[in-house]
């Protein structure tokens, strides 16, 4: 395959913007990665500093619980941070942090160490050690980072909740991990007004037992509950002599726990993923390297939030191990108005965005005059991530905010594997709404229900062929739902719960949740697909398309709305988008009924919450609403 002959809507990259990236040719990291698999991950492990190496790269003895770099010792805190300390880099810039008040924070890296080990006394005065779980509760501020790390420098297990998630999200989080310590803030800003975070968590804890002491951090200083005995002020014990800017290391196996997260599946139980120091910090120190070339000089900002793994693998550990300086932000994009993410950019001269496609979108619907105000010259790659970016708002994102000349990273991966699994590389040719090629040495694949590659722009199942140094390593205390989750369906391979296809050229179409398919008279239609058909029509801003029971069908797709702002509805929009579709996808993806909203039910992580629709429309339970943004 040529880069020339590529089908479709193709994107060329520009080495004279580019520069001289870590990979000019795809081609030479893939070749080097089949060659040779171990040794690949290998060489970039030894990038990273190890106290003892390891004696196995990777340990497939006991599949599906694979390991990797066993026997080698290390802490991935130590990589973050300290060795960075004893070079050139010590006085560079590690985090820089804007409240949604305006406040300004940064740290050098000399300054994260000391606050870092700061917070791990204060955690060790509590009594946590090597194995306990510590459970945060934050909104985006650095004491969120400084406590994750904290946690990992002392070998503790660390689980981040989102702050903002209910009562009941939190007491079944504290629970199920039997969580020591919990740290909280006194609440978060968010659109102006305060999460009121601690006030959550005192309910939350009435039902857990296992909680010892509460550190609570305060953010927006409103008075809040403080329980004697139980409830300490984080900034009054970092003014203590307990509070040494000097920590020893606990030096770990490659394969002892770093943290646990959540994920919040649709259904059942939330399954708390469990990922280690070794084979997770080798995976986010090289997908990052790579995917987003990250320079010397970057000023590199992930939007989502530590909540979820895409802030933990690439806000937190995966610039912190590249020794980049990462930039963090506490609020809403929009406020007080739609330009505040371009202000930033702006102000801070930001080189690398990396954000979700719903928040593209919402800022795609102010127009581009916000972002035509700002010099936004300074970027030069921009990444998605979180579900498939629809060409629409793919083009408008490379157009307007990257100014036509930046590449787009529109990555696929998932809690469960750490890392990117789906994704261009800058030197790629791109196609809107494609993740592009694994990562070099992985091998996806699309299978069909008897476990057998489909062909070309055939849809079937996204599975994983072969391990990776950042996958999960269980579900904690769960083993056997583990095994039953991922890798019975399939034997061999793991099982990732999305549709996709695959095109002529070898690059991947994401389709969406196996359970987000709609099939019509027979045929299987994605929601993104008919979303992303909606929202190429010029009045609408977003979209969520589900499947209603149908007596001559099986499915009918109902689709709901979102205009764009100043556009009127009139009684012949419902048709007119029904043609458009029809006109976009072919008369099989029609919808049947069209609601104009005002507002999708999406989770926190921004994805759009299919079932609830469903149920509404049905009128039935909507079932467990915890993960369900305000």
């Amino acid at each position: 395959m040529s880069d020339e002959n590529l089908s479709g809507d193709v994107y060329y990259p520009s080495f004279d913007f580019l520069g001289e990236p870590h990979v000019r040719e795809r081609r030479r990291l893939t070749e080097e990665a089949e060659a040779d698999y171990e040794e690949f991950w290998a060489r970039h492990a030894r990038e990273l500093h190890w106290f003892a190496p390891w004696d196995k790269v990777l340990d497939d003895s006991a599949a599906p619980f694979y390991q990797w770099f066993t026997g080698g010792k290390t802490n991935i805190v130590y990589n973050c941070v300290d060795r960075h300390v004893l070079t050139a880099r010590r006085n560079k810039l590690a985090l820089i942090w804007e409240g949604e008040d305006g406040e300004f924070r940064s740290f050098s890296y000399f300054a994260l160490k000391r606050e870092v080990c700061k917070f791990a006394n204060i955690l060790k005065s509590l009594g946590v050690g090597k194995g306990d779980r510590v459970t945060l509760y934050m909104g985006r501020i650095p004491e969120l980072v400084l406590g994750m790390l904290a946690c990992a420098r002392i070998g503790a297990i660390h689980s981040v909740v989102y702050g903002g998630f209910s009562v009941e999200a939190l007491h079944e989080r504290l629970e199920d991990s039997q969580s020591k310590v919990l740290i909280v803030a006194d609440g978060a800003w968010q659109r102006g007004k305060i999460v009121p975070l601690k006030d959550i968590a005192d309910e939350a804890l009435q039902r857990a037992a296992t909680v010892q002491s509460v550190l609570v951090v305060r953010r927006t200083g409103q008075e809040v509950n403080m329980e004697q005995g139980r409830d300490l002020w984080y900034h009054d014990l970092m003014l203590l002599p307990i509070a040494s800017s000097s920590c020893s290391l606990e030096i770990v196996d490659a394969e002892d726990p770093l943290f646990m997260l959540y994920t919040s599946g649709t259904t059942g139980k939330p399954k708390a993923i469990l990922h280690t120091h070794g084979g997770y910090m080798v995976g986010t120190y090289t997908t990052l390297k790579y995917v987003f070339d990250i320079q010397e000089q970057d000023r590199y900002w992930c939007a989502a939030d530590p909540g979820w793994i895409t802030g933990h693998s690439y806000i937190v550990y995966g610039p912190l191990l590249n020794g980049a300086t990462s930039f963090m932000y506490e609020g809403a994009p929009t406020y007080p108005y739609p330009n505040r993410w371009w202000q930033m950019i702006e102000r801070y001269g930001i080189n690398i965005l990396y954000t979700a496609p719903t928040a593209i979108r919402g800022l795609m619907r102010f127009g581009d005059a916000w972002a035509e105000r700002h010099d936004l010259s300074t970027l030069r790659l921009l990444g998605s991530v979180g579900e498939p970016i629809n060409p629409e708002a793919w083009k408008w994102y490379h157009r307007v905010i990257g100014g036509n000349r930046c590449p787009i990273m529109d990555t696929w991966w998932q809690t469960e594997t750490g890392m990117f699994l789906i994704t261009p590389l800058p030197c790629d040719p791109l196609k809107p709404g494609s993740g592009g090629l694994p990562f070099p040495g992985l091998h996806m694949d699309i299978v069909n229900e008897q476990g057998e590659s489909v062909g070309t722009d055939e849809e079937g199942y996204l599975v994983i062929r072969n391990p990776w140094p950042a996958m999960l390593r269980t579900i904690y205390k769960d083993p056997e739902r583990y095994v039953q989750q991922y890798w019975s369906r399939f034997p061999g391979m793991y099982m990732t719960g999305d549709s996709a296809r695959r095109d002529a050229d070898g690059y991947y179409w994401v389709i969406g949740r196996v359970d987000d398919v709609i099939k019509v008279s027979g045929y299987r239609l994605g929601t993104a697909e008919i979303e992303s058909a909606l929202v190429s029509h010029p009045a609408v801003s977003e979209a969520a398309a589900i499947g209603l029971p149908h007596e001559v069908k099986g499915n009918a797709i109902h689709a709901f709305v979102i205009l764009k702002t100043g556009v009127q509805w009139h009684e012949h929009l419902e048709d007119e988008l029904k043609r458009h579709v029809s006109h976009e996808m072919g008369p099989i993806a029609k919808p049947e009924k069209i609601d104009f909203v005002d507002a999708l039910p999406k989770t926190r992580s921004g994805k759009i919450m299919r079932r609830v629709l469903r149920a509404r429309a049905l009128g039935e339970d909507p079932g467990n609403l915890a993960t369900l943004e305000e």
